[in-house]
């Protein structure tokens, strides 16, 4: 075993709190904090045999701490744990390590690195990927932004719940290779939808289709993860719509910027609108397919 630290977890929702699990459960001794009461105190029902200390702010939570991971929403939210008045770089020590995992901007994770080695503190952006199931499983995989020091520190910590970690480079790095992966869930996501509606209308047999093709050229996470699930109805779990919006908003930016034109990935992220506006902000992902009801059909209830 890796030696034992003291970690602090600032975002205990659908990623964040499964990865403060698997740190506890590998013995290291857990801080945690959440702004929403409710979900803090969630996460603790859920997890009794935990001795997790809580903080109060994210500065408590990194007071005395070694690492310190956050996994919030957004760009907002980031600035707001790590760089305001009771932020986590107001106490956080010398030589002490910080890990992000929330999907944010490239000039975020770079402004935090910026402050990061101002205060000699070792910082590394490392946004997922392998969904809800990853997390609870502790499988994920993790694309990295940040100095090799301070990767080599992170690594351990990453063996707790992580089945993959590729240092992409310098920081921002990290955020610019998750920009790639959600780029490339749109469109698979997108032709998944159209191929189970298709099917569906044709009146074929849905598991006899999926072992037909998920061996071949067709084959993906989302078919493997998503067929059974779309093909029933069912959305109530997962990659929530709103945040694939913002992370393909993003991506869209940092597109403009450099130059390059993402015109699929800007009609699906329209085409996630339409999910919005029908009540599925909150579905998985794989709830693109309600926007495409079947011939003779009208989307109807919650997961139509």
């Amino acid at each position: 075993m890796s030696e034992l630290r003291n970690i602090s977890c600032i975002g205990l929702g659908i990623m964040g709190g499964p990865i403060a699990r698997h740190l506890g459960a590998a013995g290291h001794r857990l801080t945690v904090y959440n702004r929403s009461a409710q979900r803090l105190d969630k996460w603790l029902t859920a997890n009794p045999g935990l001795a997790a200390r809580v903080a109060q702010t994210p500065a408590e939570a990194a007071e005395g701490a070694d690492v310190v991971i956050t996994c919030v929403g957004n760009d907002d939210d980031l600035s707001d744990v790590v760089l305001g008045p009771s932020g986590v770089f107001t106490r956080l020590k010398r030589g002490g390590l910080y890990i992000d995992h929330t999907t944010s901007s490239a000039r975020i994770a770079r402004q935090i690195s910026v402050e990061a080695r101002d205060k000699e503190i070792l910082c590394v952006d490392a946004p997922m990927t392998g969904s809800q199931i990853g997390a609870e499983q502790g499988t994920l995989a993790l694309m990295c932004g940040g100095r090799p020091e301070a990767m080599r520190v992170a690594e351990p910590i990453f063996a707790a719940y992580t089945k993959r970690v590729v240092h992409i480079g310098k920081s921002g790095y990290g955020q610019l290779a998750k920009m790639v992966n959600q780029i490339c869930i749109a469109g698979v996501v997108s032709g998944l939808s159209e191929a189970v509606r298709f099917a569906q209308a044709s009146h074929l047999d849905m598991d006899k289709v999926y072992e037909a093709i998920s061996g071949g050229a067709a084959q993906s996470w989302q078919m493997d993860n998503r067929w059974q699930s779309m093909s029933e109805g069912e959305f109530d779990f997962g990659f929530a719509v709103d945040w694939m919006r913002k992370d393909l908003g993003l991506a869209m930016d940092e597109g403009r910027g450099l130059g390059v034109s993402l015109p699929i990935t800007a009609l699906v992220n329209q085409f996630f609108a339409e999910v919005q506006a029908i009540g599925g902000g909150r579905q998985d992902t794989s709830a693109l397919v309600r926007r495409l009801p079947l011939p003779g059909r009208r989307p109807a209830g919650k997961n139509a």
